[in-house]
C-alpha cells in the first residue's frame, strides 16, 4: 500500500465522485482507478461500488476508510513538521539532566534562547549518569548536565565543567542537627534521612565520611528534591541538597563541617557532530555564564547578542 493509494481512495470517498476527485488529486480519471483497484486488491475486496451515476462504498470501504484518514493526516502532520524544521521554524533540543541535577540550572538558558527562537521545542529528562555517554551518542539527547559521577566516558563525548557547588544539608530549624554553623559530621549521625531516589550524594557523603559503624537510617524516599523538601520542611528527617537546587524558604541549609563534600558540575556533548542553532546556543550560555554569581543573584540575566550569528552568547 501506497500513500498516493492512500490519498486517492480518501479523496474519492469524500467526492464519490472519480472525475471530481482525479480533478482535486491532479491525476487522469485512469491513474486515479487504477491506484484505488490495486488498493482494493491488497484489501482482499472491493471499497466502492461502481455503477454509472452513484458511487458508493462497500462496508470494506467504511471500515477502513477512518484508518486511511488517520494515515494521511499523520503523513501530512510529518511533511508540516519537516518543512518547518527545514525553514528553522522549529528547534528542538533534548536536555538530559543526572538526578542530582534541578532543572531550575538549565532553565535560564532556556528561557533566553526561547525568547530568540520562537520555534524551540525543549524536552527534558532524567537518566542515570552512568546512561548518558550512550544516550548522546545515539541521539537521543542533544546535550547532557551531570554532576562529576558519569564514570569513564566515550572518547567521543566533550566535556566541560561548568562550576563547582557545595553540597548543603538541609532541615526543619527545630532540629538539633541544624542548630549550629556549619553542621557537625558528627551531629548526624542519628538523624533520620530523606533519600532521592537515584542521586547517589548521600550514600557516597555517608561511605566517605561517616565510616563504618553507623548504619544510615533512612525515614523516607522520593524520586523529586521538591517532594522531599516539604517532607524536610514537616521535620521527617535531614536532606541532602545541590547549593544550585532551589530551596523552600521554610528549610534551614547548612554548610558541613570542614566542607567535605563538594562536587563539580559538567556539560556533555558528542564531539565533531554538528550543532544545531538550539544547541549552540545552549553550549555558548551554559560555558559563558558566571555560575557562582547567579547562585547569589539567580535572576540575573543571560544575553544573547541579536546582532551575532545565532547561539552567540555574552553574559
Amino acid at each position: 500500500m501506497e500513500l498516493h493509494q492512500v490519498r486517492y481512495f480518501v479523496t474519492l470517498a469524500r467526492t464519490l465522485n472519480f472525475t471530481r476527485a482525479a480533478e482535486l488529486c491532479n491525476v487522469t480519471q485512469p491513474a486515479l482507478t487504477k491506484a484505488v483497484q490495486k488498493l482494493e486488491q491488497e484489501m482482499g475486496g472491493a471499497l466502492l461500488h461502481r455503477e454509472r451515476q452513484l458511487t458508493q462504498l462497500t462496508d470494506l470501504g467504511r471500515l477502513i476508510l477512518p484508518m486511511l484518514e488517520r494515515t494521511l493526516a499523520a503523513a501530512d502532520s510529518v511533511r508540516a513538521h519537516a518543512a518547518d524544521y527545514q525553514r528553522k521554524t522549529i528547534a528542538p533540543l533534548r536536555l538530559a539532566l543526572s538526578p542530582c541535577v534541578s532543572a531550575a540550572l538549565v532553565s535560564p538558558a532556556i528561557a533566553e534562547i526561547a525568547r530568540v527562537m520562537p520555534g524551540l521545542q525543549v524536552e527534558v529528562f532524567e537518566t542515570a549518569p552512568d546512561l548518558m555517554g550512550d544516550l548522546l551518542l545515539a541521539g537521543h539527547a542533544h546535550a547532557a548536565v551531570a554532576g562529576d559521577d558519569t564514570g569513564m566516558l566515550p572518547d567521543r563525548i566533550d566535556h566541560w565543567d561548568l562550576f563547582e557547588e557545595r553540597i548543603l544539608v538541609c532541615g526543619a530549624d527545630f532540629l538539633p542537627a541544624m542548630s549550629e554553623t556549619p553542621t557537625p559530621i558528627g551531629d548526624l549521625v542519628e538523624a533520620a534521612w530523606l533519600e532521592r531516589i537515584g542521586c547517589d550524594l548521600l550514600r557516597s557523603f555517608w561511605r566517605a565520611h561517616v565510616g563504618d559503624g553507623h548504619d544510615l537510617r533512612i525515614s523516607h524516599r522520593g524520586r523529586s528534591f521538591p517532594h522531599l523538601q516539604h517532607l524536610c520542611a514537616a521535620g521527617l528527617g535531614l536532606l541532602l541538597l545541590p547549593e544550585h537546587a532551589p530551596r523552600l524558604s521554610s528549610l534551614t541549609a547548612r554548610p558541613l563541617e570542614g566542607d567535605p563534600l563538594r562536587r563539580r558540575v559538567q556539560l556533555l556533548v558528542v564531539a565533531g557532530r554538528h550543532y544545531s542553532p538550539a544547541l549552540d546556543a545552549f553550549v555558548k550560555l551554559a560555558r559563558l555564564r558566571a555560575w557562582r554569581e547567579s547562585f547569589a543573584r539567580p535572576d540575573r540575566p543571560m544575553i544573547i547578542d541579536r546582532n551575532q550569528p545565532a547561539g552567540a552568547a555574552v553574559i
